[in-house]
């Protein structure tokens, strides 16, 4: 099965809790209807997000947070065909990325614009063993599949 892959960062604008539900409700469901997986690593400075899917509703998903005034300085870090999904559980898998990715000062000093596809990459393999794990701040079904859909 052919997969395409799309890792993007950008900064939230406006973020707080409400805003981040409003985003991964909205994910789960569109991703839910078009057949996309993925995650999303965020804290009040970025949003790190991998997407997973046919490629063309994967590209239509791009382009619509493109579009989403919640997003700033988008970037688009991978696009990629791999054999087979990394997140095939999760309609969109939510990580508060505490402490394991770039510090605040980091961010500040360009570390996004340094960064290479398998840095951004690396970010989410640890995410990747979290199958039959709920979703953290979430009902355990909101973040998940559903094989019976």
């Amino acid at each position: 099965m052919d997969v395409f892959r799309a890792i993007y960062t950008s900064r939230p604008f406006g973020f707080d809790e409400s805003m981040l539900r409003g985003i991964l409700a909205d994910a789960r469901r569109a991703n839910a209807r078009d057949g996309i997986t993925g995650a999303l690593i965020c804290r009040a400075d970025i949003y790190l997000q991998w997407l997973e899917g046919p490629e063309a509703q994967v590209r239509a998903a791009i382009a619509r947070i493109w579009q989403d005034d919640r997003h700033l300085e988008m970037r688009l870090h991978v696009e990629a065909h791999v054999p087979e999904r990394m997140f095939a559980e999760w309609d969109m898998l939510h990580d508060p990325a505490a402490t394991w990715i770039w510090s605040q000062a980091e961010i500040d000093g360009g570390a996004l614009q340094r960064a290479t596809p398998e840095e951004i990459t690396g970010f989410f393999l640890p995410l990747s063993n979290l199958s039959g794990v709920s979703d953290p701040g979430s009902d355990a079904r909101d973040g998940r599949t559903n094989p019976g859909t």
